[in-house]
């Protein structure tokens, strides 16, 4: 077996040279989880730096779930995707649920994994110890292929360039979403020409757009709509420029827009159009639906658009063509990037004149009395338990709210506080779980946040189950070591809360809702999470009552802000 490392500087370990490739692209960190197939990597670092190479940062990951949220996170913040580097099949296994958590959220990314070893000798890179015979699979990249846009297995060095712009191209095309990359060993330890590594990019990705006859019948549609309602489960873009463009269109054509069960947020909770975000009696009467990038608009047991409705589905992926089954009405389809698809819309509106004054006043009217009752209700309902002990997911929101009107802040929540609750109102300031499920993705996706945007105060609510589902005291040690001095609220109820609201939607007279303790949904005893958030340096509290919540949220505030030191809050509810 002979040492084929690289000794000048016309030459760079292939290992090396992936990361030259990536700062090429524009890849700021590589979010990595090390193994016995990273000796290759670790050469070809130090060899860069020991040449003054520039290269993306290289981030330690304590674990793989950590690693693609925070890539995730990273991207939410900045829309430049991110590469995560994972150890060979267990290292890929492990960042499997985040990667369909990415996938589902249309988020790019080049995910990476080394392969054990082919060889058992006679090759430098060849198999050393017993777990390359324990890890090799058939077919390692079946661990994420259903999720992934593309992937393909490196088979030589001289591949590096055209193989990442490839990788990188079809992750930020229409629909954008990860890709994957498998990396033998072998070849990595092989050395590869350096001259051409930061050449420019030599394939760009595809933008799709709106076809424009599609186009314009979607804008008559709409225009002409006598009972118009839009359904938006992400927002149109997390610019304020396309926040405020979408609240003024909505406005000006007095159109109702309900985010029920919201990715993001598409309107402020407060804005006279906005209707909540359950599901609505209102599909049942719109003659004109715009669902904006929502993967299930309504529930089709519980409403079901009228016959003769139009149903316009707009999106990077209209039809979302990865889920087998989804048969939601699409009588026309718009594809392209939500932001940019919807001001293509909104300007093919303005083509057509609006009904009358009369009849968008008459309109107008309608729909802010509704948007206004649905807040009071609600606000009428959280009044209410101001003083119990413990509290509610409704109360902690609500003094949320108005804990951060000074801030520019983000919110991510993982069947943490609800939007509507909490009365949300700035661009890119909140982000709930993708639909897929994946627990454990809010800590790791507000750090992720807030390594690209140290200036806001990054906030992840979560359940008790998802707290634990992200391996905390990974997220914790990341917290402290790379100084992301995020805020985590755990709202603590020592159950899988979603599983018994579910059997109780499914069954609500049945034996299990009548039962004190609910077969498979308890967490407890719990654990003193604060221990856990303690053994990294966060400061921790645990609040036990509603009166409690609005002291201990603003001195959270306070040490994350100003001291720069993570937080921890343990808030007992109901």
């Amino acid at each position: 077996m002979t040492d084929v490392r690289s000794t000048d500087n016309k030459t760079i370990t292939a290992g090396g040279a992936i990361f030259t490739r990536l700062k090429a692209l524009g890849v700021d960190y590589v979010f990595a989880n090390s193994g016995t197939d990273f000796p290759p990597i670790i050469e070809g670092l130090a060899e860069a730096a020991a040449k003054n190479i520039p290269l993306p940062q290289a981030l330690v990951m304590p674990h793989e779930n950590a690693a693609v949220g925070m890539a995730h996170g990273y991207y939410l913040a900045t829309g430049r995707p991110q590469c995560v580097m994972l150890h060979t099949n267990v290292g890929l296994s492990n960042g499997a649920t985040a990667a369909i958590n990415a996938a589902g959220d249309h988020v790019p990314m080049i995910l990476m994994s080394g392969r054990t070893p082919t060889m058992e000798g006679d090759r430098f890179g060849a198999r050393t110890v017993p777990i390359g015979w324990g890890q090799e699979m058939r077919d390692q990249t079946a661990l994420v292929r259903e999720v992934s846009k593309w992937d393909y297995e490196l088979r030589f060095p001289e591949q590096i360039t055209e193989v990442l712009d490839r990788a990188n191209a079809i992750a930020c095309s229409t629909p954008k979403g990860p890709v994957y990359i498998c990396l033998p060993r072998e070849v990595l330890c092989e050395t590869i020409d350096a001259s051409d590594l930061d050449a420019p990019v030599t394939m760009n990705p595809v933008i799709a757009a709106p076809d424009a006859s599609a186009l314009a019948d979607a804008a008559r549609l709409l225009a002409n709509a006598k009972r118009p309602l839009i359904i938006a489960q992400k927002g149109s873009g997390n610019t304020q420029e396309s926040f405020d463009e979408f609240s003024q269109f909505v406005s000006r054509w007095a159109l109702p827009v309900n985010q029920y069960w919201p990715i993001q947020m598409a309107l402020p909770i407060g804005h006279e159009m906005a209707v909540g975000t359950a599901p609505s009696s209102l599909v049942e009467e719109a003659d004109v639906i715009l669902v904006i990038d929502s993967l299930a608009p309504w529930w089709p047991d519980k409403y079901k658009p009228q016959r003769g409705a139009k149903v316009i589905q707009l999106g990077p992926n209209p039809l979302f063509s990865r889920t087998p089954i989804r048969n939601f009405r699409a009588d026309i389809s718009l594809v392209g990037e939500t932001g940019s698809a919807l001001a293509a819309l909104i300007h093919a509106m303005e083509k057509y004149g609006k009904p009358t004054e009369t009849e968008i006043d008459q309109r107008r009217k309608k729909i802010q009395s509704l948007s206004n009752s649905i807040r009071g209700e609600l606000r009428a309902k959280i009044a209410l338990q101001s003083d119990l002990k413990p509290t509610t997911k409704d109360w902690v929101a609500q003094c949320l709210t108005t804990a951060i009107e000074n801030h520019e802040a983000t919110i991510f929540s993982e069947l943490g506080v609800h939007l509507g609750a909490f009365e949300g109102s700035q661009a890119g300031g909140w982000f709930q779980e993708p639909q897929s499920g994946g627990l454990g993705w809010s800590f790791p996706a507000a750090l992720g946040y807030k390594l690209a945007r140290p200036e806001k105060l990054v906030i992840a609510t979560m359940g008790d189950g998802s707290y634990m589902f992200a391996n905390p005291t990974v997220c914790h040690q990341i917290a402290e070591s790379l100084d992301l001095p995020i805020i985590v609220i755990i709202l603590n109820n020592q159950e899988w809360g979603a599983v018994r609201n579910s059997v109780e939607a499914l069954y609500p007279k049945g034996y299990a809702a009548k039962t004190n303790r609910m077969p498979l949904t308890a967490l407890k005893p719990t654990p003193d999470f604060t221990k856990t958030a303690e053994a990294s340096r966060a400061y921790v509290e645990n609040v036990a009552d509603s009166a409690a919540v609005p002291a201990a949220l603003e001195r959270a505030i306070k040490v994350a802000m100003n001291d720069k030191r993570p937080v921890l809050l343990n808030i007992a509810i109901s």
